[in-house]
């Protein structure tokens, strides 16, 4: 170990080196998992501690700004911190939050959301519930996607380390599903006494690149999709075979051949090695055909709650017309669909809109069309042809909406909105834009879809505050004068 010195000023100056140990005070906790402290007058992101922790750390980054650390030593830990449950490897980071207790936990993901809530003016009053909680703290995941990396005779299965290349196995995760942890051993002895080459980026050679995992809950089958670098049937259908003895719930066996040299995982077209191609979800009644790349929920308990809390704050009575932007594969339109005269769910990704279309006629629903391309766009089309939303739901990816997307829904004049987000800095920001545009954030409700992770889900519901001011005028309005009322798009002069 050294220690790097520099001269300024006729001065030599400490800088802490990588590697070295030092102590700290953990004085907070970010949006990633890091616990924050500060040395040398830098910010210090550290892993494995918690708020008002005393730790040791060792250095492993130092940069201009900001000094990166792992906890090796708890001098005086949190009171709440608790043993964490058993895994493979301690270095996998992928549940900072697994040593502090649940319910410290949820206070710590609303005070998360109340401080990106708060920092908008507009905001600033709106109500921001208690957490609901998983319904399963652990083993709640149904779906991992793993890096396979080592060699036939050594394989790693598992994640990249935070910040790096290199593959940290969790071929026992206490988050994942147990079943997921059987499919994930059996494929680790299928390379083994299969020889089938594992993927090298380095010198590109091999075979097997990652490994995708789905569960469902309800069912208790399972599926695997073994991406790999090139065709090769004949290793992948061996190792379907040993896999499908080995763990006989395994319904659905898939082939995805990506010669891509990026970092996504699924490539476009899959090769079935089983007559299933699809496993069967089910929440509160609602059937879901879940394909290889169909996007779902990873905590089924967590989407139950969701859904249900977004079919209630829609208030619907039969009657009116829905529109469900960033559909997806249709959990939230045909969950709504028996309460509403009809509803339009738009998704940008095709195959999306293809499950959504199937998950539709599985159940059943006949009052749900969906369509795929750019949000706005489609939204106005749909008003323009007549469909005039009362309730709009969101629920964008992590970046959250486009600006012209939340001004084509105001333009809608919707009753309601709700909006369902992973980011609580997206979703304030959305929501401070909405305010801007006349719509009211009633209510926020986080649902701690990711136990043991600093991530949370939120739930808002917005009024159109135009619409309350307008009936409130029409109301108070004094004798002789003639009250305003909003004219809808469409509506004639």
């Amino acid at each position: 170990m050294t220690t790097r010195y520099r001269k300024q000023d006729g001065k030599r100056n400490h800088r802490t080196a990588t590697g070295q140990v030092v102590t700290l005070t953990i004085t907070g906790f970010d949006d990633e998992g890091f616990g924050t402290a500060s040395h040398e007058g830098k910010k210090v992101l550290v892993t494995g501690a918690l708020p008002g922790e005393t730790v040791s750390i060792r250095v492993t980054h130092n940069g201009p700004r900001t000094m990166f650390g792992e906890a090796i030593t708890i001098l005086s830990p949190s009171p709440d911190r608790m043993p964490s449950p058993s895994c493979t490897t301690s270095s996998c980071s992928n549940c900072p939050l697994i040593s502090m207790n649940y319910g410290a936990q949820l206070t710590l993901k609303r005070n998360l959301v109340e401080k990106e809530i708060r920092s908008f003016a507009s905001l600033r009053a709106v109500p921001i519930n208690d957490v609901i909680s998983s319904p399963r703290p652990l083993q709640y995941r149904n779906s991992a996607k793993l890096v396979v990396a080592g060699t036939f005779r050594s394989p790693i299965i598992g994640i990249y380390r935070r910040n790096s290349h290199n593959v940290v196995d969790i071929s026992v995760c206490p988050l994942h599903h147990p079943l997921i942890n059987r499919v994930v051993a059996a494929v680790k002895e299928g390379i083994r006494k299969g020889k089938v080459p594992v993927y090298n980026p380095r010198t590109d050679t091999g075979i097997l690149r990652y490994l995708v995992v789905r569960v469902s809950e309800h069912t208790g089958r399972a599926m695997a999709v073994f991406v790999t670098a090139q065709r090769s049937y004949n290793e992948i259908h061996h190792l379907a075979k040993f896999v499908k003895q080995a763990v006989p719930e395994l319904d659905v066996a898939v082939q995805n051949v990506n010669t891509s040299e990026g970092n996504v995982i699924l490539a476009p077209h899959d090769h079935f090695l089983t007559k299933d191609h699809a496993i069967i979800e089910e929440l509160a009644g609602v059937r879901f055909s879940i394909s290889p790349r169909s996007f779902f929920q990873v905590n089924s308990g967590g989407a139950r709650i969701i859904y249900e809390k977004v079919r209630e704050w829609s208030a619907l009575a039969g009657k009116e017309k829905v529109v469900d932007l960033y559909c997806g594969i249709g959990g939230i339109s045909l969950f709504l669909a028996p309460g509403a005269r009809e509803v339009h769910g738009i998704e940008y990704v095709d195959a999306a809109v293809a499950d959504a279309e199937r998950n539709a006629r599985l159940n059943g629903i006949r009052n749900c069309s969906f369509e795929a391309g750019d949000a706005a766009e489609l939204l106005e089309e749909l008003v323009e042809e007549g469909t005039e939303p009362d309730v709009i739901i969101f629920n964008p990816p992590r970046k959250g909406c486009d600006r012209r997307v939340l001004e084509a829904a105001v333009d809608s004049g919707p009753g309601r909105m709700i909006y369902v987000s992973c980011s609580p800095a997206t979703l304030a920001r959305d929501l401070d834009i909405l305010a801007g545009l006349g719509y009211q954030t009633r209510e926020v409700q986080p649902v701690d879809m990711f136990p043991q992770t600093p991530h949370i889900e939120n739930v808002a519901l917005l009024v159109d505050a135009r619409h309350a001011r307008d009936d409130h005028e029409k109301t108070t309005s004094p004798s002789g004068r003639q009250p305003f009322t909003r004219k809808r798009r469409g509506a004639s002069a």
